[in-house]
Formats: C-alpha cells, sequence, structure tokens
C-alpha cells in the first residue's frame, strides 16, 4: 500500500496550554478567536509558536459564548451573529499580519461547527461573515454538509475535515459529548480510525455501520486530555499504517 500524506490539525489557544508541545507534531492548526475562548494576548502567543514550528494557522470562530466554551448552539439575530463573527475574524488577522503569517484556513468551532453542518440558513450567514476571507484562505467543513454544498456555490476554497478523536453517529454527525464514547482517546484507537479514513475513505461507526468519510485533513482536539499522547503515538506509528504528517 503506498504512503499517504496527510494534514493533521489542532485545535488550539483554548486555554490548555499545551501548544508548546503539540504544535511540532501537527501540519495546521485553529487557533481561538476569543469567542469561546482566547483573547488577543493568546492569540498572538500561539500563532507565534506556530510560526516557529511551520504549522499553517487557521482561524476558529464561535458563537459568542465563553461560558459554555461554544459548545452550546444558540438562537441569536443574525446580524448579531455576523458583528460577533466579523469582530472575531478581524481581530484575528490584526495579530497575523503583525507577527506576518498568512490565514491558511478558516474553521468554525463547537455548537456553531455542528449546526451549520445541518442548516443551510446559517450555514449561509457564516459564509457572509467570513466573505472576505474566501478568496485568499481554505475554509475547512465536513463532508457531505450543508455547509460544504453551500461553501462550493459561493465560490470557497474547501477542505474537507474528518476528526479523528470522535466517533460517528449512523447519520454521520460528529456524536454528542454526552454520550460515553464520544470522545477516543487511546492513540492507537485513534491511529486506526484515521488510517481507515485515508485508505478506505470510510469510517467505522460504534454501531458496526461504515459510512464514506473524504477528508483532506483530520482533526485531534487539543483540549482531548490525552491529545499530547494520542499526536505523540501518531508521529511514531504513522509509518506502520503507511501514513506520513506532512508539513
Amino acid at each position: 500500500m503506498e504512503k499517504v500524506a496527510i494534514d493533521i490539525n489542532c485545535d488550539v489557544g483554548e486555554g490548555v496550554g499545551n501548544e508548546e508541545k503539540i504544535l511540532p507534531l501537527v501540519s495546521s492548526c485553529s487557533i481561538a478567536c476569543g469567542g469561546h475562548a482566547g483573547d488577543l494576548k493568546t492569540m498572538a502567543q500561539v500563532a507565534k509558536i506556530a510560526k516557529q514550528h511551520k504549522v499553517k494557522v487557521g482561524a476558529h470562530p464561535s458563537y459568542p459564548d465563553r461560558e459554555n466554551f461554544g459548545r452550546v448552539s444558540l438562537s441569536m439575530p443574525k446580524e448579531q451573529l455576523i458583528d460577533s463573527l466579523q469582530k472575531q475574524m478581524a481581530e484575528f488577522v490584526s495579530i497575523l499580519t503583525e507577527e506576518q503569517i498568512s490565514l491558511y484556513h478558516i474553521k468554525a468551532h463547537g455548537a456553531l461547527y455542528n449546526d451549520i453542518t445541518v442548516d443551510r440558513d446559517l450555514a449561509r450567514t457564516f459564509l457572509e461573515a467570513i466573505e472576505p476571507y474566501k478568496k485568499d484562505s481554505f475554509l475547512y467543513v465536513p463532508f457531505n454538509s450543508a455547509i460544504e454544498g453551500e461553501a462550493l456555490v459561493s465560490g470557497f476554497q474547501i477542505k474537507y475535515e474528518a476528526f479523528g478523536d470522535r466517533n460517528y453517529t449512523d447519520e454521520g454527525l460528529l456524536m454528542s459529548r454526552k454520550k460515553e464514547n464520544a470522545v477516543i482517546q487511546d492513540p492507537q484507537a485513534v491511529l486506526e480510525h484515521i488510517a481507515r479514513m485515508v485508505h478506505e475513505r470510510e469510517a467505522k461507526l460504534p454501531s458496526g455501520k461504515r459510512i464514506r468519510m473524504l477528508a483532506d485533513t483530520y482533526c485531534i482536539h487539543g483540549d482531548t486530555p490525552s491529545a499530547l499522547e494520542i499526536l505523540t503515538y501518531i508521529s511514531a506509528h504513522q509509518i506502520m499504517y503507511n501514513l506520513h504528517i506532512k508539513k
């Protein structure tokens, strides 16, 4: 089997403080922009670490909900959400400009990510908010999602994303974190999950069902308790699975 170069991304700048250790092990990162976590100081700190390790940098905007870490769906007026997302993006991009770092991608966080996966109206609202960045950056989206379809129609450049440390439902959605087996924490299980998606273009679900899964990048959450252990294991054993993490 031919060795495949893969992009491993990680959500960072969310208060865990493990970026010095995990960023050398990934290809791209999504940095919290202040909506669910982070501030100007953390954005700058993490962006500098990413630059040092030649990691591609992306924005990780969310619902403006620090209390719930952006993991609760919010019903808010369209213009209010757009205003919040645009402020998050503007602050983040100002940091990148100061540090002479290019914005590689944009990836919604948490409940917003899940909501635009299935809600086309909300997906269009999200795209309207990030419209200024569509020519020069990618949008990370789930395969076969509402946001994927709307982004392609609107002329966005997309990269499909799958999750190495999360299980999926039979419908192809991320399993709720309230479920006991929603998060995969065993490093070997994570790597096997990724390898199956890479080589067979499918994900095996806890139910035993298999679903089609296309991805250009695979996420390991920075706040997964075993994130460092997972990324270290992937780095050490990638060749065994005919994979190569590209920088």
